[in-house]
């Protein structure tokens, strides 16, 4: 891992969300749509996801109702859309208050921006858990700038999203600093010029600065 002062010298961070500053859990949203009665979820995601269902949700083009809808065949009847959506968020865990903390003082140092594909349904569950940790009503308190992926209409690893927060926020990219746990959104980044960072499983970002 590179050194404190490496990720320190950096004009302005652009942070993920799920892995980065929230914890998450995919295979919790799995073991939920099982223990409802769908054998297979990720069988389904994959057969969703080639009708853009989920690219549909986390760019805005869909609504939660309409994403929730398309998901009720699959389970068994008398689903309700509740279960779903909770189901949708099991993925979710906590914030932890160091990870706070940490982005409240680089804000006072630096600029720090909020890039994260997300959706309604989640962001609305995450806002919840926030409050369970902090006074802060939304992220938006952390961040100089937030997006979110289903706002933008955009998301990553497309290069259009990282184009339209550097230009939106006048960042020149060799000074700029991109942390995601995704292999895929850090190689998009790459291709602006953004410095990276893959953040590793067992790394937080508390150990890097």
């Amino acid at each position: 891992m590179k050194s404190k002062d490496y990720f320190s010298s950096f004009d302005a961070i652009i942070f993920d969300l799920g892995g980065v500053i929230l914890n998450i859990d995919y295979k919790l949203t799995t073991k939920a749509f099982q223990d409802l009665g769908l054998e297979d979820f990720d069988a389904i995601y994959s057969q969703t996801a080639q009708s853009g269902l989920f690219d549909k949700l986390e760019t805005g083009a869909i609504s939660a109702q309409y994403f929730v809808n398309e998901l009720l065949p699959f389970l068994p009847k008398g689903t309700t859309a509740n279960q779903v959506v909770n189901a949708w968020n099991a993925m979710i865990i906590d914030f932890p208050k160091e990870n706070l903390d940490l982005i409240q003082r680089l804000k006072a140092a630096k600029q720090t921006f909020l890039l994260s594909n997300t959706n309604e349904i989640h962001i609305q569950h995450f806002n919840r858990k926030l409050k369970n940790v902090s006074e802060e009503s939304s992220l938006h308190d952390f961040f100089h700038e937030v997006y979110f992926s289903n706002e933008v209409k955009m998301r990553k690893p497309n290069v259009d999203i990282f184009q339209f927060v550097c230009q939106k926020n006048n960042l020149i990219p060799e000074k700029t600093l991109f942390i995601d746990d995704s292999i895929q959104h850090i190689e998009g980044a790459k291709k602006i010029g953004l410095n990276v960072y893959h953040l590793a499983n067992s790394e937080q970002i508390t150990d890097l600065f």
